[in-house]
């Protein structure tokens, strides 16, 4: 046990038995274990070195601390009503006494009397001017500058009553960057935790004689998590400090919160880039080869022309830059970053490295500090609990309310990084310029800017989709009036005596097929020629947008030096311990020698698997029972709109129908949606993921699940049941006693177009709105939080406080997004026969979707923890099985639901003319009327004098030798549609299968530059432990004076210095817990560049 624990135990024990007053022996003790803990965490900072880290070792030192700690506590204790002016005066005695000493790193035996009388002044009663004017504190030769106390003047502002000692005071601002530094101005804020004061929900003597015996117990409970609390900060911000990082506790106006602001020193930072195999940038840069600007991240996926390139073609490549250069971003907002070799970063090889005080820039300071946070232990070494660490855990029990790093600076002024991205990148203005991709990952991380890129890439590739998508939809809009069947129906002379039969039982009458012609005009817009041949483009689209994908991303994995990164061991998730606290059956983990607990295979395990196995496949029936419902609403409404019998009514009533249909579905998905996300979070719980990514890729696969049955169900419904199996009429194959749904004499492709463009667009558009509005009505809500008194004053609040006030962004905050855009590339592709502008709607949302989520990261939400990873990971296996599922669905979409393969087989089988006159008659059976069954003949009207009635289906007419059985005709039809099925996915197949063939994943050029990259990096090695050899052989031949001789052992150490262990490099008396010790030394043990350590 360090000294620094030992003396701290014995404070604690001390703590009950200081103070004689009432309030310190009712209820507040865990008040004065928690502040005066916190002083003198602070005062024993004050005794470290602040160079070597190292304990107190000297006698005189170590005897003090028990006094002052004393001191501290009775200070905390009896003088509780004016702490704040006592503990300030006390620290600054210690930051004066330790600032001007001649042997700064220890305060003396001689300091103890003054510390206790600062600590006890007071103790009584306030402390009035003239006793600070005659205190030893005030009077002590070490303090020079009186004007620093800025201490409270208690004759001006009274002592507040016991209730209202939990309010803080106003943020000791010592400077213009105080929002961002610590209180010397010159550190950096790197990171903040909050935790909240409650010591005002603490029960008074006074108040428990009224209490009954549940309310008592309750208090007592929430008494004891608030001590374990805060013994639990404690220790772990004292871990936190044995780490050699810098904590300043602070405060704003009367909020009940307290502020723990972080700064980790450049030893830690280079401790654990080395820890965590950090590439960072080496002295050298890139040679203009490898500088120019490459073309490839202006147009994703295009190569690049090289140098060598003719005179013409590179005139010709001049003038196209020179056309685009207004959606260039300006240098001076976003200049070019410099490109530089880069590296393992190691220790022992600093010499290769640029070290200096920008050399961790704030994500990779965040970044470290993230991981620390993640593995400190909170629980006493004695505990047994191996998983007593992790600030995810310290957040999930309340112990802390919020852990962030800090945004820098206000987005609507100044110049800082976040004004100009919100500026210059979040306005919807610049939805025209390139993303500053290199800027965003400096101030986001490599995972928030690797969504950014794919969003860009996969937008910029519906650029060709949509146009051709919209000149598909101007050749059916320009032809409309030469497709014949549409035609035959609009002409009344031919189809007003074509009588079609009811679309009811018993209550619907005949009506004429004239009445469609609208209909069957809107039809041909999405069921003609051109759309086959969008089907097809939009295949080969699908497969060239991801291999260009994957080219495009091996770019951005060099660029940002992804290509290496390695996924660390994952410990188990904090939900996953506290459902398995009970379990008293442990094993160890074989890779962090753990000790973890052992689920009960089939008392647990199973049973949460099954119960979310038929909890999913419950919500996936509702899905399926609110399609129903929707059907039955067609099926009800177009007969009541058929029964009016006006004929303005009739001709709209299908696309009508279809319309409102379709709304009343939307409306069911969005409800469903909010059920399916809340309901696969718990369901995922049941299943007992051990890991947070064995959790994410659960609940990953079961929300893409529950949302594509949510989504595509009433569609493919629509694409390939509506109308196939509805028998004839006499003859109805029925669902539940009624008839099914039937399509119109044009197909089911326009209502599937209805049905995909009002889901697609309407979910686009309520989207944008809700990212739009929740995030603005949640800070709203987060505001009137505040008490009114303070909102004038919260403007001026420091940034460290301001980001409270934000969104927290969750760890899965990127899930939604992606979930966003993988279900609108599957309109995009898996239905897009049957809608060919759903690639144009959907690059103008994403156009807005790139922006807006760019101001919602900046304005809404804390500053995430920058994240490293390889790519989008499971999204791309996602969207690559949509591609080669969109290649089935577009065949069978095309072959079964429109009428281009009928139309195909009348035109080169039955036309005598190879044309299309005639196919309306020949697409419509003949039914005698006489032949219903009574319980389902329709109203009978002398005047009509109707004997037949059309219907569209292929079958013998009456008094046939097979009437009303299928006519050859639809067998011949039947068989052209699957052998265009086979024709259309094995030709769509080769040509997919070729163009991966021919374009390679990696650029040629880029396996070139990191070749040269790789041998140049070797080469700078080399060159430089040559160069300190040679140094340091000349000085060993040389006499040496004192400073000679120095320089030269700091050269043998740095060209010839053994690879010490982690263990190694560590003091002789830290207290490091074995959980750490394990993690580094396994660290340490797999780097890429022991060999070079240890040749």
């Amino acid at each position: 046990m360090s000294l620094f624990d030992e003396a701290l135990n014995q404070l604690v024990e001390l703590l009950p038995k200081l103070g004689s007053e009432k309030r310190c022996r009712r209820g507040h003790h865990h008040n004065r274990r928690n502040s005066s803990s916190s002083i003198f965490s602070r005062v024993y900072n004050r005794w470290r070195h602040p160079e070597t880290d190292a304990d107190i070792t000297e006698p005189s030192a170590a005897i003090s601390l028990l006094p002052v700690a004393a001191a501290v506590a009775h200070a905390s204790c009896q003088t509780l009503d004016s702490r704040p002016a006592h503990e300030q005066l006390l620290l600054t005695y210690i930051n004066k006494r330790t600032a001007t000493s001649s042997s700064p790193l220890y305060l003396s035996a001689s300091d103890i009397p003054v510390l206790e009388t600062c600590a006890s002044a007071g103790c009584s009663s306030p402390m009035s001017a003239a006793d600070r004017a005659t205190s030893p504190c005030m009077s002590a030769d070490h303090i020079t500058d009186m004007d620093d106390l800025q201490l409270m003047d208690h004759q001006t502002h009274p002592t507040p009553d016991i209730e209202d000692t939990h309010e803080l005071t106003a943020p000791r601002l010592n400077g213009p960057n105080h929002s961002f530094t610590l209180r010397d101005g010159m550190r950096s804020i790197d990171y903040v935790l909050v935790w909240q004061e409650t010591s005002e929900d603490l029960p008074h003597d006074d108040d428990d004689e009224q209490l009954t015996a549940q309310q008592l117990q309750k208090r007592l409970h929430k008494k004891e998590m608030i001590d374990m609390h805060a013994k639990r900060r404690l220790i772990f911000e004292g871990n936190l400090v044995e780490e050699g990082i810098v904590l300043e506790e602070d405060r704003v106006n009367d909020v009940p919160l307290r502020f723990v602001k972080i700064h980790v020193p450049m030893e830690v930072c280079c401790r654990y880039a080395e820890i965590l195999k950090l590439r960072m940038p080496m002295k050298e840069k890139l040679d203009p080869y490898f500088m120019k600007q490459r073309f490839v991240l202006h147009f994703p996926g295009l190569p690049a022309l090289e140098i060598s390139t003719p005179a013409v073609l590179q005139d010709v490549s001049d003038v196209i830059s020179r056309m685009f250069n207004f959606v260039l971003n300006d240098p001076a907002h976003f200049p070019p970053m410099d490109r530089h070799f880069t590296a393992v970063y190691s220790r022992d090889r600093e010499y290769l490295f640029n070290v200096n005080d920008e050399f961790f820039s704030a994500a990779i300071r965040a970044r470290i500090l993230d991981f620390i946070l993640r593995r400190k232990r909170f629980g006493a070494d004695d505990e047994g609990d191996d998983f007593a660490f992790g600030i995810e855990k310290l957040l999930s029990d309340g112990t802390y309310v919020a852990a962030y790093p800090i945004h820098e600076g206000d987005f609507q002024s100044g110049q800082n990084s976040r004004a100009i991205l919100y500026k210059h990148w979040a306005s919807i203005r610049n939805f025209y310029k390139y993303q500053p991709l290199d800027h965003i990952r400096r101030y986001f991380g490599v995972k928030i800017a690797l969504y950014f890129a794919w969003l860009g890439f996969y937008t910029y590739m519906l650029i060709p989709a949509s146009i051709v998508g919209f000149l598909c939809f101007l050749y059916a809009a320009s032809t409309i009036n030469l497709h014949q069947p549409s035609n035959d129906i609009c002409n009344q002379e031919l189809a007003r005596h074509i009588e079609m039969c009811p679309l009811c039982d018993k209550f619907c009458g005949y009506w004429n097929l004239n009445d469609t012609c609208f209909h069957a005009k809107f039809t041909y817009l999405v069921d003609n020629p051109a759309t086959v041949f969008f089907a097809v483009f939009m295949s080969f689209w699908a497969a060239l947008f991801l291999e260009m994908w994957k080219r495009y991303s091996a770019e951005i994995s060099h660029r940002w030096d992804l290509t290496g990164f390695d996924i660390q061991e994952e410990h188990p998730r904090p939900q996953y311990l506290a459902r398995l606290a009970h379990i008293k059956k442990k094993t160890v983990n074989i890779v962090t020698k753990t000790i973890e607990p052992r689920p009960p295979f089939w008392r647990m395990r199973v049973p949460g698997v099954l119960l979310s196995a038929s909890s999913v496949l419950l919500l996936v029936m509702m899905a399926f029972v609110a399609v129903v419902a929707v059907i039955l609403y067609r099926m009800s409404m177009l007969a009541a709109l058929s029964i009016h019998g006006e004929t303005v009514i009739t001709s709209y009533a299908i696309i009508f129908t279809s319309t409102t249909a379709a709304v009343i579905n939307l409306i069911c998905i969005m409800i469903f949606n909010q059920v399916y996300a809340r309901m696969a979070e718990s369901l995922t719980e049941m299943e007992l993921q051990r890991t947070q990514t064995e959790f994410d890729d659960s609940l990953t696969l079961k929300i893409y699940l529950l949302q594509f049955i949510n989504y595509y169900a009433s569609i493919f419904y629509i694409a390939f049941i509506k109308g196939k199996m509805v028998g004839y009429p006499g003859n109805y194959n029925r669902f539940f006693g009624s008839r099914q749904e039937e399509c119109s004499p044009g197909g089911c492709l326009l209502e599937l177009s209805v049905q995909l463009a009002i889901i697609m667009v309407g979910k686009q558009a309520m989207n944008t709105v809700v990212e739009m509005i929740l995030p603005k009505m949640w800070q709203w809500y987060k505001m009137l939080t505040v008490p009114q008194h303070q909102r004038d004053t919260h403007t001026s609040w420091p940034q460290w406080a301001k980001d409270f006030k934000l969104i927290d962004f969750d760890p899965r905050g990127l899930f939604p997004e992606y979930l966003e855009m993988v279900l609108q590339y599957g309109f995009v592709t898996i239905f897009v026969s049957s809608f060919p502008l759903a690639p144009l709607f959907a690059f103008v949302n994403n156009v807005l979707e790139v922006r807006l989520d760019a101001k919602k990261l900046l304005t809404n939400y804390r500053r995430p923890v920058p994240q490293r990873v390889k790519d989008i990971g499971v999204w791309f296996r996602i969207l690559d099985s949509i591609g080669k599922f969109a290649v089935i669905t577009n065949a069978f979409i095309i072959a079964f639901t429109s009428n281009f393969i009928p139309e195909l087989v009348y035109m080169h089988v039955v036309s005598t003319d190879n044309s299309l006159k005639g196919f309306l008659n020949h697409s419509l059976s003949v039914f005698e009327v006489n032949d219903y069954p009574p319980q389902y003949k329709p109203p009978y009207d002398p005047a009509e004098n109707v004997t037949i009635c059309r219907y569209p289906d292929y079958r013998n007419p009456p008094g046939s030798e097979r009437e009303y059985k299928y006519a050859p005709i639809f067998w011949h039809i039947l068989a052209a549609r699957f052998a265009f099925v086979v024709v259309f996915e094995n030709v769509v197949c080769v040509v997919i299968l070729l163009v991966k063939w021919l374009i390679p994943d990696m650029p040629f050029r880029l396996k070139e530059q990191i070749r040269r990259e790789a041998y140049m990096t070797n080469e700078l090695i080399v060159e430089q432990e040559l160069q300190m050899a040679r140094e340091a052989a000349t000085l060993a031949q040389t006499p040496q004076d004192g400073d000679s001789n120095k320089h030269m052992q700091r050269l043998q150490r740095q060209s010839s210095a053994p690879a010490l262990s982690v263990r190694e490099r560590k003091p002789a008396n830290s207290t490091r817990t074995n959980h750490d010790y394990l993690r580094e030394e396994f660290f340490e043990s797999e780097s890429p560049d022991k060999a070079l350590k240890n040749p």
